[in-house]
């Protein structure tokens, strides 16, 4: 039973290993697309949590903008809205101009309501104008 029990760990931190891996190499990616638009970006989440499941994030680069405390942030997300890298806090204009950058530097709008940083989620800016 004790082995069995190890056996089941052992597969559950591969897994989450493996999840980390994979969602770094994508959301790096994603970092430097932003990073050609932006002059600075930072990878947020490599991972996510699904059904209890940990799962990388998406290939997808899917871009938005969000509203936060202190202004706006240009980020990429993949289809499930998970962040996987975000520019700086900036002003308004500022961050429109980098989201379309992205878009012509072949990132895609994305059109859902809410993005996932962390355990928050934020309401995308795109989405109500």
């Amino acid at each position: 039973m004790i082995k069995l029990l190890l056996q089941i760990i052992i597969i559950i931190i591969l897994q989450y290993f493996q999840a980390v891996t994979l969602g770094k190499q994508r959301a790096s990616k994603s970092q430097l697309m932003l990073f050609n638009a932006s002059g600075f970006a930072s990878i947020v989440l490599t991972t996510k949590k699904i059904n209890g499941e940990f799962m990388p994030v998406g290939n997808e680069q899917l871009a938005t903008i969000i509203h936060m405390e202190n202004g706006y942030t240009a980020i990429i997300v993949d289809k499930d809205g998970y962040t996987k890298a975000q520019s700086k806090i900036l002003e308004k204009k500022i961050a429109i101009n980098i989201f379309n950058k992205l878009l012509k530097n072949g990132a895609t709008k994305y059109d859902g309501e809410y993005v996932n940083i962390w355990t928050n989620k934020y309401p995308t800016f795109l989405s109500k104008n």
